[in-house]
């Protein structure tokens, strides 16, 4: 199966004429391209200022991935391993709380 590559000025005319229209379909047809592939250039032009993906990341199938996905990621990480910091140390105060039998209600 022969993929076609298309110029990015080309992309960028198609996906101009999708956002004035608002029909992908019709401009597809126009320029003899699938119609989900000129919804997705419009998606991901809309939503990040560009009209491919930036780079395949697994799990995604292809959509449109946002320019600072690493960073995210990262965050993303560096907060779920605060959680678990954040929960472990409340499930350690707790058994201290049973242990030194306060008259404290514990829930």
């Amino acid at each position: 199966m022969n993929r076609k590559q298309y110029s990015p000025e080309m992309k960028m005319q198609i996906v101009k004429e999708t956002l004035e229209t608002g029909n992908a379909s019709i401009v597809a047809r126009r320029h003899d391209i699938a119609p989900s592939l000129v919804a997705r250039w419009a998606r991901c032009y809309k939503r990040y200022g560009t009209f491919y993906p930036q780079k395949e990341v697994p799990g995604t199938n292809g959509s449109c991935i946002p320019p600072d996905y690493k960073k995210i990621t990262k965050e993303n990480e560096q907060l779920k391993k605060l959680l678990g910091e954040k929960d472990l140390e409340i499930a350690i105060l707790r058994d201290l709380l049973k242990k030194t039998n306060l008259p404290f209600p514990i829930k």
